[in-house]
């Protein structure tokens, strides 16, 4: 299988040099991706909101790979505030409970004070 690059269209994708998810053999990588919302081309302050939105937009990324989040086999999550994370668990138990990923939390600064929350995750492409 070649390897396939998806855009999410988002201007930084060509500054920096990434791809918001990358299909390589049977595995999809999906970027770090925020709460930020493409259609609307805003963030919300209400870091659950923005679990949500990340999650539609780790979804768009695999739809368009031919993966769903009920692929996903890795998830690490990533807020500047580690406080945040105990609200988000009902958004994370409602895309991945059934799913249940390995996982890994961590607390750093993110590129831009708005983003409260950044997902990755790595999916395995349905046989």
């Amino acid at each position: 299988m070649s390897r396939k690059l998806i855009s999410s269209g988002s201007e930084f994708e060509r500054k920096i040099g990434y791809s918001r998810a990358v299909v390589d053999g049977d595995y999809v990588f999906v970027s770090g991706t925020t709460g930020f919302n493409y259609a609307a081309n805003s963030i919300s302050d209400n870091v659950v909101e923005q679990a949500e939105q990340c999650f539609v937009n780790i979804q768009q990324a695999l739809n368009e790979a031919g993966a769903s989040v009920a692929d996903v086999v890795r998830v690490t999550y990533i807020l500047p505030n580690r406080d945040d994370f105990e609200p988000c668990w009902p958004v994370f138990q409602k895309w991945l409970g059934e799913v249940r990923p390995a996982a890994t939390v961590f607390e750093a600064r993110l590129l831009n004070d708005a983003m409260k929350l950044e997902v990755q995750v790595t999916a395995r492409l349905p046989r």
